[in-house]
């Protein structure tokens, strides 16, 4: 379906926007109604806390509110645990001005982040002030226009989310795959032998921190991978900066098939997140919170791979990793090969890397049909809001 009409709305317009409350620190208890902050809404949070107290009516949210954060992380999310209290940073949509599908607002203000992003302020928190936010335009077609815009991307978007659901169950196959032939790491049912991993380690490199531009790579360009080419558990190459400086490369530190790439820092929970390069990658270079890791012949790579990222083994990098920033905590190369871990029999090894191999291709065929679905929503978001 093509718009037929183009006229435009500002968002100051459309609808008004209600600031939560700056809790602090000491409102935060054990009992009382949930205090909902960004981290809580991107799913970065790991301590959510409540109020037990008095509070404006106005900051109270639930089920079906529109939420949008424009600091920090800039986000649009509709609402879908209850009731809770807004915190700070974080605007509740008060559709009271004009006739506007929910649905419709939230794709039309998801399109519109990236403008957003370009108006924010701030050198260490960014955000985006409320006339510049107000300012903001979006499309304003017939409310019935606008209820049929909303369920197309609705169908594409449920399409997508099965998608990305049988990718989780794949993975939760083979997870599944490996308790079945070794058990749990910790418990190390079968009496395995345990090694450092530094005695299984051929080689352990870290890479190179450049300067890079986030942009599209050019053939034969040069880029720096970021921690996030990972942080999935699996490997995304096109995470990662141009470098602006293509003559001057101190180190050459290159993802080759066969390797596997270690995150030695993140945030404390995603210390150790691992990845499998399946394919030679000359022209990505690796930071140095990344490790390139080449293992002898008597471990295989897969195995490793499910063993450093079982909770036992992610809990002990978890422990042993250092820092101070809430964001970014380092593991040093050695307590990573200090930490011990039992190893099977080469040939039960083998096996599960064949069962990997095996379950990969099924990922690689819905991971294309995933992909095909991103597409079509992209460019019905082009269409409908660009």
């Amino acid at each position: 379906m093509k718009q037929t009409t183009r006229k435009k709305m500002k968002l100051g317009d459309v609808a008004t926007y209600i600031n939560g409350y700056a809790f602090k620190p000491k409102d935060r208890g054990e009992i009382g109604l949930p205090i909902i902050r960004i981290q809580d809404l991107t799913g970065n949070a790991y301590d959510l806390g409540f109020y037990d107290g008095e509070y404006p009516e106005k900051i109270e949210i639930n089920y079906g509110d529109i939420l949008i954060s424009w600091s920090a992380s800039l986000g649009v999310y509709i609402w879908n645990r209850g009731k809770a209290l807004l915190n700070q940073h974080i605007f509740k949509v008060v559709f009271d001005k004009v006739d506007i599908d929910k649905k419709y607002f939230v794709y039309a203000v998801q399109k519109k982040l990236d403008e957003m992003k370009m108006k924010t302020h701030g050198a260490t928190m960014k955000h985006i002030v409320k006339k510049d936010f107000d300012a903001i335009l979006i499309p304003y077609p017939s409310l019935n226009e606008q209820m049929e815009i909303a369920n197309n991307l609705d169908k594409v978007s449920r399409v997508i989310v099965a998608y990305k659901k049988e990718l989780q169950l794949l993975d939760n196959l083979v997870k599944a795959r490996f308790v079945e032939m070794f058990g749990d790491v910790k418990d190390n049912p079968h009496n395995y032998e345990i090694f450092l991993i530094k005695t299984l380690l051929k080689s352990c490199e870290t890479g190179w921190s450049a300067n890079g531009t986030q942009r599209e790579k050019k053939d034969n360009e040069i880029a720096v991978l970021k921690v996030s080419s990972v942080t999935k558990g699996y490997f995304i190459p096109e995470e990662c900066k141009v470098l602006d400086d293509q003559a001057n490369i101190k180190k050459y530190v290159t993802p080759e098939k066969g390797d596997l790439i270690f995150s030695r820092a993140n945030t404390r929970e995603m210390v150790g997140a691992t990845a499998v390069i399946m394919e030679d990658y000359p022209l990505l270079i690796l930071p140095d919170k990344l490790w390139k890791i080449k293992f002898k012949s008597s471990v295989n790579v897969f195995y490793m791979k499910y063993v450093l990222s079982s909770k036992s083994i992610r809990n002990e990098f978890s422990a042993a990793s250092t820092g101070t920033s809430g964001s970014m905590y380092n593991v040093s190369m050695d307590k990573f090969k200090s930490i011990k871990i039992p190893v099977a029999p080469i040939e039960l090894q083998n096996q599960f890397a064949d069962f990997v191999r095996a379950v990969d291709k099924s990922k690689v065929a819905v991971q294309k049909a995933l992909d095909e679905a991103q597409l079509l929503f992209d460019s019905l978001m082009q269409e409908y809001f660009g």
